[in-house]
């Protein structure tokens, strides 16, 4: 019991620590367009989008849900506590090193690719893993950036026809008054989708560790809040070298640009938050804001900055799986 209750706890501990990270991590997306376009200083989006992902975090819960119970079934693993917690500590891993690079990777699917490592790694067969659920999981992973690029073209194109006689000094002043509020929006939008995950994690964790009911996947209170708590956190920390890459790397943003982007990545997350799907919103916001540049002038977009994070994008959920399995395998080592 007391094995169990100290693994529960590190998990509860690296949970939070990836939220944190995650805050200063994938929310710098959020606020990338509204700094480069100097629609809002460094220090007032970051604060903007801290309070947003807070508030964000304790409104939705549906994504949590899938991550305890669609990618594997915590009663079939029979080092379940052991599982989670190799797959928390490889989602870090990666999400440093990628930060470390300025590299807009995705926690998602690190998180999602560590689960799926460890599972395998412990039970030694792919049949651990619910397909129909991690199909679904996958599918929405890969289809969401798409999505997110053709309601980005569509979103400009149609700022174009209304706005295409416009004063131009006017619109631009207009249009950076506007991205105060989509930044607030597409804040609001990731934590209804990214602080979820950690939530997910920590029930999983409580579930196998049989301190919470199994037929109850709904995150208990103090989880949302400590969730919520952590990605305000690590967004009041900021993330400069992400808004570098996301915010200027991809194509010259204006007011307009961002504006389009911005309402369209938040588009995209609400709905996949809706119907209780996780995806990336690093994916989401990129897409998003590729899919302006070649709807506002396709040679403006850096499609080499482009390709760099779609390998990134590539990458991620296999590596992030290999380095589960081999931290659950020099866990489970010294813990077994």
């Amino acid at each position: 019991m007391e094995y169990i209750l100290i693994v529960t706890i590190a998990i509860v501990i690296f949970s939070l620590i990836f939220d944190f990270i995650n805050g200063f991590h994938d929310t710098a997306n959020a606020v990338a367009t509204a700094v480069s376009t100097r629609a809002l200083t460094p220090r007032t989006a970051i604060l903007l989008a801290a309070v947003m992902n807070f508030i964000g975090a304790l409104a939705f819960t549906g994504v949590a849900g899938t991550i305890t119970k669609d990618i594997v079934d915590p009663f079939k693993l029979q080092h379940g506590l052991v599982v989670v917690l190799a797959a928390i500590i490889a989602a870090i891993a990666w999400n440093l090193i990628t930060w470390l690079y300025g590299i807009p990777s995705s926690s998602s699917h690190a998180l999602i690719g560590s689960i799926a490592g460890a599972a395998i790694a412990s039970e030694g067969s792919f049949g651990v893993l619910h397909y129909q659920g991690f199909t679904k999981i996958i599918i929405v992973l890969i289809v969401s950036p798409i999505v997110a690029f053709c309601v980005g073209f569509i979103m400009y194109s149609i700022v174009k026809v209304v706005f295409k006689n416009a004063n131009l000094t006017r619109a631009n002043r207009n249009f950076r008054f506007l991205q105060i509020f989509t930044a607030a929006l597409q804040s609001f939008s990731h934590g209804t989708n990214d602080a979820q995950k950690s939530m997910g994690i920590i029930t999983l964790a409580l579930i196998v560790a049989n301190i919470q009911n199994g037929s109850n996947v709904e995150p208990a209170l103090w989880v949302k809040i400590a969730c919520a708590t952590a990605m305000g956190l690590g967004t009041a920390v900021g993330g400069w070298k992400i808004i570098k890459t996301v915010g200027g790397n991809i194509m010259k943003i204006r007011p307009a640009n961002g504006a389009a982007a911005d309402l369209s990545s938040a588009l995209t997350i609400f709905v996949a938050s809706s119907l209780h799907f996780p995806l990336s919103t690093t994916h989401v916001v990129s897409s998003s804001i590729l899919g302006v540049g070649a709807s506002n002038r396709a040679k403006g977009v850096r499609w080499s900055t482009a390709q760099r994070m779609l390998i990134t994008w590539v990458i991620t959920l296999p590596i992030s799986a290999v380095l589960a399995a081999l931290v659950y395998f020099i866990m489970h080592f010294f813990l077994k």
